[in-house]
């Protein structure tokens, strides 16, 4: 056989890296430069776990606020979702009340039925009203608390002695909240100086919603 087929490949030998010096590449490291190194790989490390621990924060944050919003918004759709519905039966409400006020008062001698229908129809309104407030839906009568144009639409001014300007002498409606949130402002009528301590003053009371 030729001798070709029994010659051993050399082994080949370890080029140097492109740009190291051949010289320092197989140099052996003191315990100060392994210190140094590992110092320097722990350093290096510490800032990515403390990048990466802000960046998780941040997200949980904004998740955190997401979720907030989603549950405010869920809560607000579920609470005035009936709002319409909600105006309608107010509505309702106040043409009971009317129709209770149309009655005549209470007097001597009035026929028996009448005062039946009378405390029937009270009644009515009272259970009424009470289931609305057990759903969120409030009645609040605005007599002789301070005008305040987020409830009150003023229908009329009115001096008087007695009560103090702003203040609501008389209520034609009441106001109606849900949950919180205006359905129907009170038509009211609000107390003005006499014109004498108007004109003293020279400040008339604002009563534009």
């Amino acid at each position: 056989m030729s001798n070709e087929h029994n010659q051993t490949p050399e082994t080949a030998t370890p080029q140097p890296a492109p740009g190291a010096d051949p010289a320092n590449q197989n140099a052996p490291q003191t315990p100060e430069q392994v210190m140094q190194a590992a110092a320097a790989r722990i350093e290096t490390l510490e800032r990515e776990a403390a990048d990466m621990k802000e960046r998780w924060m941040r997200a949980e944050a904004e998740n955190a606020n997401v979720r907030a919003r989603a549950k405010r918004d869920a809560d607000d759709a579920r609470q005035y979702a009936v709002q319409k519905f909600a105006v309608d039966v107010v509505e309702a409400a106040e043409n009971l009340r009317r129709g209770i006020g149309a009655l005549p008062p209470p007097a001597p001698g009035q026929p028996d039925i009448l005062n039946k229908v009378r405390e029937g129809l009270e009644g009515v309104e009272r259970n009424f009203v009470g289931i609305l407030e057990r759903n969120g839906i409030k009645k609040e009568d605005p007599t002789g608390q301070p005008f305040d144009p987020n409830l009150h639409q003023a229908m009329a001014e009115q001096e008087s002695d007695i009560h103090k300007p702003g203040t609501v002498m008389q209520a034609w409606t009441a106001a109606w909240t849900l949950h919180g949130r205006l359905l129907r402002p009170a038509m009211v009528v609000v107390a003005k100086a006499p014109q004498g301590e108007i004109a003293a003053s020279g400040v008339p009371l604002d009563t534009t919603a």
